[in-house]
């Protein structure tokens, strides 16, 4: 269920898993930036190619990267991804990452270079850092656009 709000000549809503709107924000070309919590306490926050099973939040990546380093420390994490076309519209996904995973994930790296570079296989795969997927958990969703705007069409 979503909970709709406005403020500002901005639609507010608050779905509670990845509806449509959402959903389309996901898998278009737009750019994640992941925050996570760092060593020191401060926030950590690296943009990336992001993607969704309809479920949860695909972010893939190699092990190493700071951002990786803090999620297998704290696993909350949370997903900012503005609209390129519409950067007035906007969601923020909080919530868990689980353990990453190999399966699947050199697979998932070449569907992301198909969307984001127009290439059939993501051109940078090096076999001494192996690709690795985490699912987000979302577990507070808060999506904004312009009222009355049509959500990502």
């Amino acid at each position: 269920m979503s909970e709709d709000t406005g403020v500002g000549g901005l639609l507010i809503r608050r779905p509670g898993a990845i509806d449509e709107p959402v959903r389309r924000l996901l898998e278009d070309t737009n750019v994640c930036t992941v925050c996570t919590l760092a060593l020191d306490g401060g926030m950590h926050a690296q943009p990336v190619w992001v993607d969704t099973d309809g479920e949860h939040v695909l972010l893939n990546t190699v092990g190493g990267r700071a951002w990786v380093r803090n999620l297998e420390r704290d696993d909350r994490v949370t997903c900012t991804v503005v609209n390129l076309r519409n950067p007035y519209e906007f969601v923020e996904i909080r919530g868990r990452a689980g353990r990453p995973i190999r399966e699947g994930a050199d697979a998932h790296i070449d569907s992301l270079a198909h969307k984001y570079l127009g290439v059939d296989e993501y051109p940078w795969h090096d076999l001494q850092r192996p690709r690795i997927l985490f699912r987000v958990r979302a577990e507070r969703i808060v999506h904004m656009a312009p009222a009355g705007a049509e959500l990502q069409g």
